[in-house]
């Protein structure tokens, strides 16, 4: 019996962060934060999520902010946005 296991990238979910400031060149309204999911899968049927991934990048100076690296303004943004 021949079996197929592999994993693939989930959807990628995008945020705009409006009213925050990016603390590497300092523009306001230009960070994006994206989440995406990485999945398990048998015959191409997602069985569970192996990880998350989340990070924040300005469209200005194409800093990228990982979770490590979120400021309390950041944080803020992201849940009051759910």
């Amino acid at each position: 019996m021949i079996l197929f296991f592999g994993t693939k990238p989930g959807k990628k979910e995008t945020k705009i962060l409006r009213n925050v400031t990016c603390t590497h060149c300092q523009q306001t309204g230009t960070l994006t934060a994206v989440q995406q999911s990485n999945k398990a899968h048998i015959f191409w049927i997602s069985v569970f999520t192996i990880n998350n991934t989340s990070y924040v990048e300005c469209s200005h100076c194409k800093r990228i902010y990982y979770k490590e690296e979120f400021t309390p303004e950041m944080e803020q943004a992201l849940i009051s946005s759910r």
